[in-house]
C-alpha cells in the first residue's frame, strides 16, 4: 500500500457472474492501476446501482459471454454462450443511470461494447461464422488490424458476435473486413466501446492508452 494515493480517480469495474459468485480478470485491474486510477470491483447487485455511480469517477464494462437477446426482443442464437441474467440486468441498470451522468467517462470492452450498442437501440450479429468468411480472425485470441478515428493498428480479439447497428452511437473504428470495432457518443465526456480487448492489446495507442484516456477524463469533483 506504499503507493496509495486518495486523489487517484476511482474506476468501477463490472464483474462476471459464476455459480460461485463474482470474479474479475486481473488484467483489467492492472490496466486501471497502471493508467493512474484506483480500480473498484462492483457488487453486481442492481439495488446498488444508484449509490455506486455517484461514488465513481469512471466506469469499465468488462468482457464476457454473450448478451441475452430476449431482453431486446430478439431470440438468442442457439450457439450463443449466454451471460448470467443477473449480470446483464446489473449492467443495463448501470447504463440507464449513466445516461443521466454524461460527465462520467465509460469504457466498454467486448461484451461491454455490445451492451452499450444494444442499450442505444442498435443490433447484434449473433454469430459471425454465419455471416463473415473471416470470422476466425476475430476469435480465439488472435490479433487483427482496425482503423478509424482512434487510430490504426493491430488489436487482440476473442469474440464471435459483433454490433451490426450502433443505434444512436457513432462508429469510430472498423476492421478490414467491415466489422464494427468501436462505437462512441461524442456528446459525452468519454463514452467509448471497443470490440477488442485493450487490456491485452500490445499496440499502446489502441491498448493502455484507452485506459489512460478514461482516467484523464474521470471527474475530479466526486462527491
Amino acid at each position: 500500500m506504499d503507493d496509495f494515493n486518495p486523489s487517484r480517480p476511482l474506476i468501477g469495474i463490472t464483474p462476471d457472474r459464476t455459480s460461485e459468485g463474482i470474479q474479475v480478470r486481473s488484467t483489467y485491474l492492472d490496466a486501471v492501476r497502471s493508467s493512474g486510477g484506483s480500480p473498484v470491483i462492483l457488487s453486481g447487485c442492481v439495488d446498488d446501482v444508484p449509490a455506486i455511480l455517484h461514488r465513481l469517477d469512471g466506469l469499465v464494462l468488462t468482457g464476457g459471454d454473450d448478451p441475452i437477446m430476449e431482453s431486446f426482443g430478439v431470440e438468442s442464437h442457439p450457439e450463443a454462450c449466454l451471460i448470467d441474467r443477473r449480470r446483464q440486468e446489473f449492467e443495463l441498470a448501470l447504463l440507464e443511470q449513466v445516461d443521466r451522468l454524461p460527465e462520467l467517462p465509460v469504457l466498454g470492452v467486448c461484451l461491454g461494447m455490445q451492451l452499450m450498442g444494444l442499450h442505444a437501440g442498435g443490433g447484434l450479429d449473433q454469430h459471425l461464422p454465419d455471416t463473415l468468411s473471416s470470422a476466425a480472425d476475430h476469435a480465439d485470441g488472435r490479433t487483427h488490424p482496425v482503423s478509424g478515428s482512434l487510430g490504426s493498428g493491430s488489436v487482440w480479439s476473442r469474440h464471435r458476435q459483433a454490433i451490426s447497428d450502433p443505434g444512436s452511437l457513432e462508429i469510430v473504428a472498423r476492421s478490414a473486413d467491415g466489422v464494427i470495432e468501436a462505437i462512441a457518443d461524442s456528446d459525452r465526456s468519454m463514452y467509448l466501446g471497443v470490440q477488442w480487448h485493450p487490456e491485452r492489446t500490445e499496440d499502446d495507442r489502441l491498448g493502455l492508452d484507452l485506459f489512460r484516456r478514461l482516467v484523464q477524463h474521470a471527474r475530479p469533483d466526486r462527491s
